[in-house]
């Protein structure tokens, strides 16, 4: 999603790096608008979008690789100020006339930067900092009109820069953490170079997202699937107030939902919001379209597939009801609406349209088949889920559904290990809410990303009142994330994991074992499958 062009913009073009979202994260923290686009768009588009600058990010490839991504070259020819990382800046190098070589001495983590020449980059900072870096790559020779403006122990040209055509490069990433300062640094590109206002806020992005909606729907109706989460509700809040009575949501009940959350989900937006709501209960479709499946992407396509489905249905029964009402003037509902969030999208990018490696397929973006017969609206796609929740806010939601945490769109179906069946599901859906209830009790429910339980398809020997059980296991996953695109397990207080055991073990029925998973993302993944 664009803004107009009043609003400073940095544009940032990815070449597959885990951190390319960061970067964009760290831009929008100095209230700076950011868009992520693909590495090759052509310079006539970059014009259209009209950036005050530009981004390179890092990625995964060498640059002297055959199959390695590679820009439009003519951006470099736009007179817009531009900032390569670690790959970005190799690549820059390479097609300015220097040269990238493979580096024996491959640098990854902590490291001493020493700054010379005075660079705008590095205003205000001091001569030498600590950074975070991970290549094994390095330019050995500057383009024509570049020179160093920082080194480290093993690269003298850690930092370059061409002060007339405002192109600089990094090889040590700015944007995560274990740089300290590279905010800092950041904040120089932005403010000092390119120039940029402080002209995006919560607020704004709201009113801009609201003039996309009216232009792209015009007076057309809008359905959106609400299922109580976070990213549904803040999306129909948003398109309430942008079409107001243009939309309904249609609420399904796939079977794979948390405990009362039809009951819940119905009394908050139909009775409290007056948001014209449709209720269909597909539970007995969906579960018997999951018989005897185990693999977890086969169960995301599935249930995609079958979402999509249940709402062509229920627009259809929507349709004939508004003509029978007499208001059916504006034709059938021609857009569906989803709460698709930048993770989302990124996580799902197919290899041969984004260097990125994918990781799984999301209920968003990856079940829909080809031939939808909507259009989608997804007003919030370029948001992280903070920045949605603060949208969530600023519209006016309470704060219990602002903040409650992030459901996966398959629901229980990939919190079950193995095959779904409703037996199984019972069993997960007790595990769970016992283990929300002892977090809010204990209030930590609010303090962390995600807390939920997993079932697994293990089974072993326990002992229940002197006598032998062979049963279920179940898996605790409580994480502490930002926007979820790293994650680190919660240590809770051992009183609170240990009254969550005994509670599973005592009240559900078929469990006798309960494990806490103590991986962080990455290498693992938030959600199991």
């Amino acid at each position: 999603m664009s803004t107009p062009a009043a609003h400073s913009k940095i544009l940032i073009l990815d070449f597959g790096s885990q951190y390319t979202q960061v970067i964009a994260r760290r831009i929008r923290e100095c209230q700076v608008y950011s868009e992520i686009v693909r590495f090759d768009i052509p310079a006539a588009e970059v014009i259209e979008l009209k950036p005050n600058g530009i981004v390179l990010s890092g990625g995964p490839a060498s640059v002297y690789d055959t199959s390695a991504p590679q820009l439009d070259p003519a951006i470099f020819s736009l007179g817009i100020p531009m900032l390569g990382i670690c790959y970005g800046m190799q690549l820059m190098a390479q097609h300015l006339g220097g040269q990238v070589e493979f580096s024996a001495q491959r640098e990854y983590g902590a490291g001493m930067l020493h700054v010379a020449n005075g660079s705008e980059l590095f205003h205000g900072i001091g001569a030498q900092l600590d950074i975070w870096n991970s290549h094994g790559d390095k330019v050995t020779a500057l383009p024509p009109g570049f020179r160093a403006a920082a080194h480290t122990e093993n690269s003298r040209f850690a930092a370059i820069e061409n002060p007339e055509t405002q192109i600089y490069g990094l090889q040590f990433h700015p944007e995560v953490a274990h740089t300290p300062r590279g905010k800092e640094i950041i904040q120089n590109f932005v403010f000092h170079i390119c120039h940029c206002a402080m002209d995006w806020t919560m607020g704004s992005f709201i009113e801009t997202a609201c003039d996309l909606v009216r232009r792209q729907v015009g007076n057309q109706k809008v359905v959106l699937g609400l299922s109580g989460g976070v990213d549904s509700s803040v999306v129909a809040a948003l398109l309430h107030k942008a079409i107001g009575d243009q939309l309904t949501c249609i609420f399904v009940n796939n079977g794979l939902l948390r405990s009362r959350e039809e009951e819940i989900v119905q009394r908050v937006f139909g009775e409290n919001f007056h948001v014209r709501l449709k209720y269909v209960d597909a539970s007995e479709r969906f579960l018997e379209l999951l018989k005897g499946v185990t693999d977890p992407e086969t169960k995301r396509k599935i249930i995609g597939n079958e979402f999509v489905a249940v709402f062509e249905r229920a627009t259809k029964e929507l349709l004939a009801e508004d003509q029978a009402n007499g208001s059916g003037e504006h034709g059938g509902y021609r857009f569906l609406a989803q709460g698709t969030l930048y993770p989302d999208v990124i996580e799902s990018v197919a290899i041969g349209g984004n260097p990125a490696h994918v990781i799984k397929s999301h209920h968003n973006v990856g079940g829909l088949p080809e031939k939808m017969h909507f259009e989608l609206v997804e007003p919030v796609r370029q948001l992280f889920k903070d920045e949605v929740r603060q949208a969530g806010l600023q519209l006016g939601l309470p704060k219990e559904v602002v903040y409650r945490q992030p459901f996966p769109g398959p629901g229980l179906a990939v919190r079950i290990l193995g095959e779904v069946t409703p037996e199984r599901l019972q069993i997960l859906r007790e595990a769970d809410t016992i283990v929300t209830s002892e977090m809010e009790a204990a209030d930590w429910y609010y303090r962390v990303w995600q807390s939920f339980a997993v079932l697994l398809p293990v089974r072993s020997v326990g002992v229940m009142g002197d006598q032998r059980t062979y049963e279920d296991t179940v898996a605790i996953r409580i994480v502490e994330s930002q926007d979820g695109m790293t994650a680190d397990w919660v240590r809770l207080p051992y009183e609170l994991l240990a009254r969550i055991s005994r509670r599973i073990i005592n009240e559900v029925a078929g469990v006798n074992r309960v494990c806490y998973d103590i991986s962080s993302k990455p290498p693992s993944t938030i959600e199991w499958e």
